[in-house]
């Protein structure tokens, strides 16, 4: 049986992969370049159009836990993320265009995958794995309204500029990773003085037109900068210019406040401003950012731009395999089933694209154990209260308890031991391959 997949970003092209991989013939759908998105950039598959980051790999934290469950399932995301990787800590980052190269490669490569450069304007006959994203056109989206006979909830993520390492001044940045792991961000020290002059002009400066999007409140994950600026004087002091772990080398003194750069690519010569989404005038980014020490002449290789991003009420939608009430046939994957973040999105299209495969085979579609990242995630996206529910990274909030007296301080390797552990059982009884973990 033919199955197909619509939009390759992350989750579609992980869905497809799976789908392949597990020997079925798959119709992968995307429509750029036919149809560009105002985000998008180029026509190769899981492009990233905000951050370069999947955030930490520590098994101390969610995300990191996450990442290894994809790993050891056969993630071809994960794969992609570690070929291509570039220095950040402790935190996994990767140069976005090899990346995104490495995937469009794997994929078009792949004998049982057959690449349509087209745009689905209607849910095609199932089994179908409907993975679009935040950028999903408006004909698709009308008909996915139509379908589930939901409203859709709106928000706009915010991206954050990049400018190049060249035009940084290295004798006012120093490098150093918080808390002394590793020295892979350069940090640009800020005396309370210049950090208040920052603060005022940030707060005062000019945004894009409002549109009717203005009014629908953003995702606290991924705020603009100049929103939190708004919420007080402190705030950025306590967000993403927090000083903390941050010592300067040449004083031995934590500075005021700190913005951080990330590398952006291998070879060091873009950073990114970690935390810095926006929606200023990209005048007004020039200008203002320009304040910030050794960044005085700064090249903006790209501006902070706003994008859509739309999903689903998955509680009144989905099941926790995936699959959508109304009809079994049709699967949501990726942030328009409600999740947030790259690691996320891969992680719903690889519960996809292995259910769509049993779904063509006649079998029952998987659940995941809650107490695994990829279970616990799906459990959210599909059981949670509808009338407040929101996307979410991945956290230990949302996995069961303990269920046993577990000390605070061992809480999370205590999760993360019995999540894996329920991975493998898992694995074994359904026949996943699974590397050693």
């Amino acid at each position: 049986m033919t199955v197909t997949v619509v939009g390759a970003g992350l989750a579609g092209s992980e869905a497809a992969w799976q789908a392949a991989r597990f020997g079925e013939r798959v119709l992968l759908y995307e429509m750029r370049p036919e149809k560009m998105t105002p985000a998008h950039q180029t026509a190769g598959f899981a492009e990233l159009v905000c951050s370069n980051s999947f955030r930490g790999s520590s098994l101390k934290n969610a995300v990191g836990l996450l990442k290894e469950e994809m790993k050891a399932l056969g993630s071809l995301i994960m794969e992609a993320a570690v070929a291509t990787q570039v220095p950040a800590g402790g935190a996994l980052a990767v140069d976005r265009h090899e990346f995104s190269r490495y995937i469009t490669r794997k994929i078009e490569g792949h004998p049982n995958i057959e690449v349509i450069r087209r745009e689905v304007r209607t849910i095609p006959a199932g089994p179908v794995v409907i993975a679009t994203g935040p950028l999903t056109s408006s004909p698709l989206a009308e008909s996915i309204a139509e379908f589930t006979g939901e409203d859709y909830l709106y928000f706009y993520d915010a991206a954050a500029p990049i400018v190049s390492a060249d035009s940084i001044d290295h004798e006012v940045v120093y490098r150093a990773s918080r808390y002394g792991r590793g020295e892979d961000y350069l940090n640009c020290p800020l005396s309370r003085e210049q950090y208040l002059a920052f603060w005022k002009a940030l707060v005062a400066a000019e945004v894009h037109e409002k549109k009717d999007f203005d009014h629908v409140p953003f995702f606290e994950g991924c705020l603009p900068v100049e929103v939190m600026a708004r919420r007080g004087e402190d705030t950025l002091r306590f967000g993403p210019m927090k000083p903390v772990g941050l010592p300067d080398p040449r004083t031995g003194e934590i500075p005021y406040a700190v913005v951080q750069l990330r590398p952006e690519n291998r070879e060091g010569t873009m950073y990114n401003l970690v935390g810095f989404q926006t929606n200023l005038k990209w005048p007004e980014q020039k200008r203002v950012f320009r304040m910030i020490p050794g960044l005085e002449r700064a090249e903006f290789l790209r501006y902070g731009v706003m994008h859509r991003n739309t999903f689903l009420n998955g509680p009144k939608v989905l099941l926790p395999t995936l699959q959508t009430i109304r009809d079994r046939r049709v699967l949501f994957a990726g942030q328009i089933c409600g999740v947030e973040g790259y690691v996320e999105s891969a992680a719903t299209g690889f519960i996809a694209g292995v259910n769509l495969v049993r779904l063509a085979q006649g079998k029952e579609p998987l659940v995941f154990p809650r107490e695994t990242a990829h279970g616990a995630l799906v459990h959210h996206v599909s059981g949670a209260d509808p009338r407040s529910f929101q996307p979410m990274n991945i956290n230990f909030g949302l996995f069961p308890p303990p269920g046993r007296r577990v000390s605070r301080e061992r809480k999370r390797e205590y999760l993360s031991s019995r999540a894996l552990r329920a991975l493998r059982d898992f694995a074994s009884a359904y026949g996943l391959s699974i590397a050693a973990i």
